[in-house]
């Protein structure tokens, strides 16, 4: 059973439910029984991915494709769907089976994160679209006022080569030079290199893909060094 009332959580959400039901099982995790919120999370997930999308359409009417789609996951993620979920203390309403309870499952981010999506998807089921919307603008309202700028949003490989390209150089090359660890813990080293202004970067991580990143990153700061005017 939930430790707190759902008539709480219900005012929080600024939202009462007409089918008290649906309510319920957004906040019944898998583990205690069919009758369970992923199909509300499925749908939860899929009407915030569109509201976020059409509210930075709107904020950004000159931003292309790209950048909202970076826009939109810095918004609609794990983190993000974790850290309302805490301001709405939702692991007190969760309600667990007995072995998710007895190792925390209350305090399990992903957990908290899907009943956000699940609780979406059930007032969208009681309610409207309409009704929808304005609850999760609620939600996100203080990341909506704070997004990141863009530019920080792109990943190390990706503005390293926008950085090249806007100064007409050429492109970097990435290999690997080393794997170290047993096959199921591998550490990659890679190196990032640009021939043309003399520079070679290293970065290491648990799989090419990072350690690419990371090598990437260092390139790019060395890049904007020698780029910066003589004082």
């Amino acid at each position: 059973m939930n430790n707190r009332p759902l008539s709480q959580l219900a005012q929080q959400l600024g939202y009462t439910f007409n089918d008290a039901s649906l309510f319920e099982e957004a906040l019944t995790h898998r583990s205690a029984g069919s009758n369970n919120n992923e199909r509300l999370e499925f749908l939860g997930d899929s009407i915030l991915n569109f509201i976020i999308a059409h509210e930075l359409f709107k904020m950004y009417p000159d931003v292309d494709e790209g950048d909202l789609s970076r826009l939109r996951a810095s918004l609609v993620n794990g983190d993000s769907l974790a850290e309302i979920s805490a301001g709405l203390q939702l692991g007190d309403f969760i309600t667990l089976g007995a072995g998710e309870k007895r190792s925390g499952g209350h305090r399990r981010k992903s957990i908290q994160a899907d009943c956000v999506e699940s609780i979406i998807g059930a007032v969208y089921c009681d309610s409207d679209f309409e009704t929808c919307r304005r609850l999760v603008l609620k939600l996100y309202q203080d990341k909506l006022n704070n997004i990141p700028d863009i530019s920080t949003l792109k990943d190390p490989k990706t503005r390293l080569q926008e950085l090249l390209q806007s100064r007409q150089r050429a492109l970097p090359v990435y290999e690997v030079v080393a794997i170290t660890g047993q096959a199921h813990s591998q550490t990659f080293e890679v190196s990032c290199t640009i021939e043309q202004l003399g520079i070679v970067a290293t970065g290491k991580g648990g799989s090419r893909r990072k350690a690419e990143q990371v090598a990437a990153q260092v390139a790019f700061t060395k890049v904007e060094q020698q780029f910066q005017p003589v004082k």
